[in-house]
C-alpha cells in the first residue's frame, strides 16, 4: 500500500469550504445574515427558535432541543469518525444509528451551507445535559459537583464543532451573541456568550473565520453596519481571518465575505437594505457596540 499522498493539484481541485463565527451585539442582524445566502442550499439549525427577523426566509430548518439530538445531527451531518471507538460519539456505530433514525445521509446533498443559530443557546443546552451525568456529580458524597459539569461541558461542546469543522464540502456558519464587559481596568473588553470558558477561549482555533458584525460610525457620525475581520482591530472585538483575503471591515454580506474567502465569485443573494455597507466610510474607534 502507498502512502496515501496528496498532490498539489488534487488538492487545489478539492472543494473548498469556509467554518465561520458570525459574532455581534443582540439585534446587530446576525440571524438575518442568513438572507444573503442561497435559501434553497441553506440549512438553519436553529437552537434558539429566534427566527421572528427572518419569517417569510425560504429555507429549510432543523430544531434540535437537547443536546443529544443536536450530536446525533452533527454526526448525520458530518459523517462518521475514523478515530472513534464504538461506544463515542461520532463513531461508526453512532452514525449508522442516526442513520437508522434520519434515513439516507444522501438527503444532505441539496445544502452547501449549514447555519447554526446560536452557538450561544447551544452552550446552555450541552451544559444542562452535562449537569446530568456522572461526571457532574461527586464520587465520594454523590453532590452536584460544577467543576465536573463544566469540564464535561467544554470537552463536549469543542468535540461536537471540532467533528463538524470536518465536513469539507459545506460551509458551517455558527451564529453567537457578542457581550460587552469591563474588566479589571475598567477597559471595555468583549467576549463570546457561551457557557463556561473552554469553549470560548477554544472556539477561534477551530474555526476558520471569527467575524463580528458591527455597528460604525463614519467621521461624520453616521452609524452603518460592517463586518469586522481583523484580529488587531481597534475596537477589541474578537476576529480572525484565517484566509488571508479579507480586508480589516468588510461589506455586512456573509454569501460575498465566503466567496471571498475562497477567492470565488460570490453567488448569493442581495443584502438586506439594513445593512448597506459604505467602503468610503471611515469608523471611529470610540464605537460603542451596544448603543445601537
Amino acid at each position: 500500500m502507498a502512502l496515501p499522498i496528496i498532490s498539489a493539484d488534487q488538492r487545489l481541485s478539492e472543494k473548498r469550504c469556509a467554518k465561520v463565527a458570525l459574532v455581534g451585539v443582540p439585534g446587530a442582524g446576525k440571524t438575518s445574515q442568513i438572507r444573503t445566502v442561497d435559501a434553497e442550499r441553506t440549512l438553519l439549525v436553529d437552537t434558539e427558535a429566534g427566527d421572528l427577523s427572518i419569517l417569510d426566509w425560504a429555507g429549510d430548518t432543523l430544531r434540535p432541543r437537547t443536546w443529544p439530538e443536536f450530536k446525533d445531527l452533527v454526526v448525520f451531518l458530518a459523517g462518521p469518525s475514523p478515530s472513534a471507538s464504538p461506544e463515542q460519539a461520532f463513531s461508526q456505530a453512532h452514525f449508522d444509528h442516526v442513520c437508522q433514525k434520519y434515513g439516507d445521509p444522501a438527503q444532505l446533498a441539496k445544502y452547501d451551507t449549514y447555519f447554526v443559530d446560536s452557538l450561544t443557546v447551544l452552550s446552555r443546552m450541552c451544559l444542562a445535559w452535562c449537569k446530568t451525568q456522572p461526571a457532574a456529580f461527586s464520587e465520594k458524597t454523590g453532590k452536584p459537583d460544577t467543576r465536573g459539569a463544566y469540564g464535561l461541558l467544554g470537552t463536549e461542546m469543542i468535540g461536537a464543532l471540532t467533528h463538524l469543522q470536518h465536513v469539507r464540502d459545506k460551509h458551517v456558519i455558527y451564529v453567537c451573541i457578542l457581550e460587552e464587559k469591563l474588566d479589571d481596568f475598567n477597559r471595555r473588553v468583549y467576549q463570546l456568550q457561551l457557557e463556561g470558558a473552554k469553549t470560548s477561549a477554544e472556539l477561534p482555533g477551530v474555526l476558520d473565520e471569527v467575524i463580528t458584525l458591527a455597528i460604525l460610525k463614519a467621521d461624520d457620525g453616521t452609524p452603518y453596519r460592517a463586518f469586522v475581520t481583523g484580529a488587531d482591530n481597534a475596537w477589541g472585538f474578537p476576529s480572525k481571518d484565517r484566509s488571508g483575503r479579507l480586508d480589516p471591515i468588510e461589506e455586512p454580506h456573509l454569501g460575498k465575505l465566503i466567496a471571498k474567502c475562497l477567492g470565488r465569485d460570490a453567488i448569493a443573494r442581495p443584502a438586506a437594505p439594513a445593512t448597506a455597507f459604505s467602503s468610503a466610510s471611515t469608523p471611529s474607534p470610540d464605537f460603542h457596540a451596544s448603543q445601537e
